[in-house]
């Protein structure tokens, strides 16, 4: 059996008139993150993860924010090309390990919802996925409350 790891990582800035989204889930707050699709740091993340982990490149190569048609796009559906370009390669998820930092708002209440969320959107038993929240402790961009960031890690296998 063969296993890859792969590992993302993104950051947003904070900013007002924009919905906070993470993990394909909307969150109650005052500002929301800036980018060229939705800015959603956890689903970017974990597009990342996927595509790294098979050689793909990042996201930024299969969705450039230079392009117009990616403008306010739902980042679920690039999260979903990662997903098909994977298994089209034969991997499938074994687990996911994800942290988001945010000094506000406080995630704890959504972790569920956002596990749940990523279940559905990779197709896997939300036993395989783990989201964590923490703050930035009051140090740098996210402990400023500037921005908001995601780690994701994950496991695939195939026979």
């Amino acid at each position: 059996m063969e296993m890859r790891i792969g590992l993302g990582h993104d950051i947003h800035r904070l900013v007002a008139d924009r919905p906070l989204i993470l993990g394909g889930v909307p969150i109650e707050f005052d500002r929301g993150l800036l980018g060229h699709s939705d800015a959603d740091v956890l689903l970017h993340a974990l597009t990342d993860a996927l595509l790294g982990a098979v050689g793909l490149g990042d996201i930024g190569e299969r969705f450039p924010n230079t392009e117009p048609r990616w403008a306010g796009a739902d980042s679920a559906m690039f999260l979903s090309d990662a997903v098909s370009a994977i298994r089209e390669l034969g991997w499938n998820i074994a687990n996911l390990d994800c942290t988001l930092f945010a000094e506000r708002p406080h995630l704890t209440p959504y972790k569920p919802a956002i596990r749940q969320r990523l279940a559905g959107l990779l197709e896997i038993d939300e036993v395989l996925v783990n989201v964590k929240a923490k703050s930035g402790e009051k140090v740098g961009p996210v402990g400023r409350e500037e921005a908001i960031s995601a780690d994701a890690v994950v496991l695939l296998m195939r026979d």
